[in-house]
Formats: structure tokens, sequence, C-alpha cells
């Protein structure tokens, strides 16, 4: 059986180890447009991006277990075309791969701001290049504007602060992360920035750019006032990358799967971010179904979503779904960032968000679809 994946981050590596570790010795092919290897993307906004160290530390494996485990890797490769009915990709350049089983893992890319592509100041954080691109602008005394109050534009904040930047962040809603956390809590990561010295420009938008040569020198905002600065960084969120599969059945925003990561096409999978997984854990787990499922067998049961950020050297894990809550529990000390929400719904506890405190969260994940317990209000 002859395994092509194309992409190459998380959730393609995850298949190509399960593949193996399930005993499939048929040839695997991974396709990745980028230069490097599979790599973890959360540093990007982190410690890699504060430190730029070796690019090498990003790597889920090293070259040699590709090599060990007899994987063909083509990176700098990218997929343009899905000729389902041949079964063949076709990458640019016009070569064109058979497959017997096929895993479509080509992720994300980042949304941008019409228009401001052309600026050689504004850029986005997806890729190794896109952080190592903004850490030559993080200089202390540097103004950069942060468009954007998701995880991605806080992370970057609290990592350009600690590098000495005068930050600035745009964001429509009343406060950060407010459709995934809520107000409440919105309202926690807005103080815990504000503490930092970030200034936050919440409910307004960006109306336009001061410009000089091929750079952004100012931001214009909705409320009239306008922002210097030296560099922009839009964080607004991601869309599929499966553009390349216009054309095919599976055309569309991102490919619709099963447990098993099975799409509409009979032996096509798909995992990650083009089969919309939120984070992290969930395209390891998809890349890990798809495997599974290619081979026959179930699909391992799927766990909570779950997802973690450090800012300000405080550790923030939020499991569940928080969306699905009527109401909010807290208990320990906001204030002094160390606390647990959790978040009910019908009496039952659907999600939790742990701050300052990583050694609860085995107990938070078995209280998820359980009663709260009894607790003193914050």
């Amino acid at each position: 059986m002859r395994v092509v994946i194309a992409g190459g981050g998380l959730a393609a590596q995850r298949c190509c180890a399960t593949l193996r570790r399930l005993g499939h010795d048929g040839p695997i092919t991974l396709v990745g447009d980028e230069p490097l290897l599979p790599y973890d993307r959360p540093p990007l906004s982190k410690d890699w991006l504060a430190r730029g160290v070796d690019e090498a530390t990003l790597l889920l494996r090293p070259a040699s277990w590709y090599a060990e485990h007899g994987i063909a890797v083509r990176l700098q490769a990218r997929a343009t075309r899905l000729l389902a009915t041949a079964r063949r990709v076709r990458l640019a350049g016009g070569e064109e791969l058979r497959y017997d089983r096929l895993l479509i893992a080509t992720g994300a890319r980042a949304r941008t701001l019409r228009g401001s592509e052309r600026f050689e100041n504004v850029g986005v954080l997806r890729s190794a290049a896109d952080a190592a691109a903004l850490r030559g602008r993080l200089r202390p005394g540097a103004r950069l504007v942060i468009v954007g109050a998701g995880f991605i534009g806080l992370e970057a904040a609290a990592t350009a602060r600690a590098l000495g930047v005068d930050v600035t962040v745009v964001d429509p809603a009343a406060t950060p992360l407010q459709a995934i956390v809520g107000p409440q809590l919105g309202a926690w990561f807005a103080e815990l920035h504000r503490e930092e010295g970030v200034d936050l420009r919440l409910a307004c938008r960006v109306d336009g750019f001061d410009t000089a040569a091929n750079s952004v020198r100012a931001v214009r905002l909705s409320d009239g006032t306008r922002v210097e600065c030296e560099a922009v960084l839009v964080g607004i969120g991601v869309c599929p990358a499966t553009e390349w599969l216009a054309g095919s059945p599976l055309e569309g925003d991102g490919v619709a799967v099963d447990a098993g990561a099975r799409s509409a096409i009979d032996d096509v999978f798909a995992a990650g971010d083009a089969a919309r997984a939120a984070h992290w854990e969930a395209a390891a787990r998809q890349g890990a179904a798809a495997a599974h499922s290619m081979l026959g067998l179930p699909a391992p049961a799927a766990g909570h979503a779950s997802f973690w950020s450090d800012q300000y050297a405080t550790r923030l894990q939020l499991l569940g779904d928080p969306r699905a809550a009527t109401g909010l529990q807290i208990e320990g000390a906001p204030a002094a960032r160390d606390f647990t929400a959790l978040y009910v719904r019908d009496g039952l506890v659907v999600a939790g968000l742990l701050a300052g405190r990583p050694r609860a969260l085995p107990a938070l994940r078995a209280q998820l679809g359980h009663p709260p317990r009894e607790r003193n209000p914050a």
C-alpha cells in the first residue's frame, strides 16, 4: 500500500509515526512546502520568537528518524491538484505522485488584512520564516501593532513586551478572546496584558495605514486615533490551505471528515487545520486516527479539546469547549494569576481554564462531565 501525505506539519508526522508503529511497511512519501522537516508551531510565538535558537530544536523528529523509518520526504514541494479518479497528487512543476491512500494535511494559511501584503513591515505568524522576520524587528523601544487579540496575538504581545518592545493590540471585540473564554475571563486577559504595559485598543478596527515607501508608519483606527509603529503583526485567524482541491469532490473551505479522519472520497483522509482541527492536540489525534483508518483499524477514542499558552511566565491551559457553557465558577486568586475556572452547563462541567496551575490538569480532566465540586468562590 503506497501512502502519500500532502503536508509537512504535526498531523502529517503523527500519521507517519503511527503507520510505522502499527506495522505498515509499504512506501510512505511526505510532501511539505516549507524547507523544514515537520516542526512544532507553538514555540513560534513564544520562546523561539524571543530567542531564535537553532531551527533543529523546532523539529518534531530529526532527519535521521525519517531515514530510519523508510519515509521519503519531499521538502519545498507543494501539492497543486488532486486527481482523485486517477489516485494522483500533482505537485508544482507538474510531477504527479500515485497513491493508494492519501492524507490531506496541508494545514492552514494566516488571514491577512486586505491590501497590507505589499508592505515589508507587515506580517503574520504562521511559519518559522514568519517568526524569523518578526524577530528581527523586536528591538527594545520599537513599536509593534498587533491586529487581533486571539491566542497568537496575545502570546506574541507577551514575548515582545519581554524584549522591551512597545506593544499595541487592536481587536473589534470588547475583551480579548471573548468568543472563546467569554467576557468575564476575557476581561481578566485584558487586565493581565495591561499590567504588563500593553496598550489594548478594544472594540476598535483598523481603518487604514499611513505609509512611506513600502512600509507602514502608523495604523489608523476606527475610533479616530492613530498608532505609530515600526512593525505590524496580523493575527486574525487562519483558513484551511485547501485551495489546491479545487475541481475535486473535496473542494471547499476545509475537508469534512468523520471520527476516523475519512473524507467523502474513498482512501482519502484529512487531518489538522486542513480538516479544521482547532488546536495542536486535535491535529495530532487526527493524524493518528487517519493512520488507523488507512490500515482498517478503529480509530482511538477522541479526547477533550485542549490548548495551552504561556503568557508572562504564567501557564494557561484550556480543556473542553467553553462556548457551550451557561455558567462560570472561579476558585483561586485571579489577581495573583493563580486560579481554576470551571465552565458549567446543565449542572455539569463542560470546560475549564487553569492559570498558573499546570499540575491541576489531571484533576480538571477528571471533572469534565461531572457536577462541579463545592468550592469557595473567588
